[in-house]
């Protein structure tokens, strides 16, 4: 599938503000599965910035702003295909024990997707929940699509309820949040279980104009997350359970780290006023359809 995205933040500051200096992850991933084909980057007030990779892979583009302004305005467009997710196969169908133990041969490349951050601790902060999701003689996948399912069934999507920094307790004991949370939650089980995985921010189309119900995705008028899990074969399956899907084609990556505020599309601070008012809005417009050649 072909998209048209446009990603625009807008601060204005209650008084000028006199610097700003930022850091901008809001470059879509370019790989197997998903390329750019175009993409433009506006910064008003107009100035240079600098770019690098991180240690995730995600281009990061700096800047700094000297001079006093009354509003920042960052606005990204792209347009990205993405292509068809072959499925995992067989390897998703080993027992959940062994992946454990294939994965746990691999402690060093995966050793910072199995710890716990901030935003996602692991052991007793899950103990509300009270279900065992991974059993050993359970087939990896059944384990993978139960706990994607749980997390949909249970807890409720409900914008305005949590912020970036609101404890992973809170939206446990609540059962409410947004899509962050609910890649939070997912990241804490898998590595309390033992099973590596990655946060994941990006995009989703909001409805499928070939779809006859007309169904909505979930988390498509802002940034999405979703969670990636390491396989024992090395490769990524993405999951999302905020809409209790496998990711797909409708599905648009920018950015992967341990939690939010390794991706976080726009992070920084300025001086001056307390007060300013925020507004961001986010666009994904289907362009044209990939079809496999018969």
């Amino acid at each position: 599938m072909k998209f048209r995205i446009s990603h625009e933040t807008v601060y204005r500051y209650a008084s000028p503000a006199s610097e700003s200096v930022g850091e901008l992850r809001l470059t879509p991933l370019n790989g197997k599965m998903q390329r750019i084909e175009n993409r433009i980057l506006h910064l008003d007030p107009s100035i240079e910035m600098d770019a690098f990779t991180d240690y995730f892979g995600n281009r990061v583009e700096c800047f700094t702003i000297p001079f006093r302004h009354q509003r920042l305005r960052v606005k990204m467009t792209a347009e990205v295909e993405t292509l068809p997710t072959p499925d995992p196969g067989t390897v998703l169908d080993i027992p959940t024990g062994e992946a454990r133990r294939l994965n746990a041969d691999r402690r060093i490349d995966l050793y910072l997707y199995r710890l716990p951050t901030p935003s996602v601790p692991l052991g007793n902060i899950l103990s509300p929940i009270r279900k065992r999701f991974f059993r050993d003689a359970t087939p990896l996948r059944e384990a993978l699509l139960d706990l994607n399912t749980y997390i949909f069934d249970h807890f409720v999507y409900h914008p305005g309820m949590t912020t970036v920094s609101t404890p992973l307790r809170k939206v446990i004991l609540e059962r409410r949040g947004v899509c962050q949370d609910f890649a939070h939650l997912m990241l804490s089980i898998l590595r309390t279980n033992g099973i590596p995985a990655r946060y994941v921010s990006g995009y989703i189309e909001p409805h499928d104009p070939e779809a006859a119900d007309g169904a909505e995705l979930i988390g498509a008028a802002a940034s999405h997350a979703w969670v990636e899990v390491n396989l024992p074969n090395g490769n990524w399956w993405g999951l999302d359970p905020t809409n209790n899907q496998v990711v797909g084609q409708r599905h648009v990556k920018v950015a992967v780290g341990r939690d939010y505020h390794d991706v976080a599309p726009l992070r920084g601070t300025y001086k001056g006023a307390i007060n300013q008012r925020l507004r961001v809005i986010v666009s994904v417009k289907r362009r044209g359809l990939i079809r496999a050649a018969p």
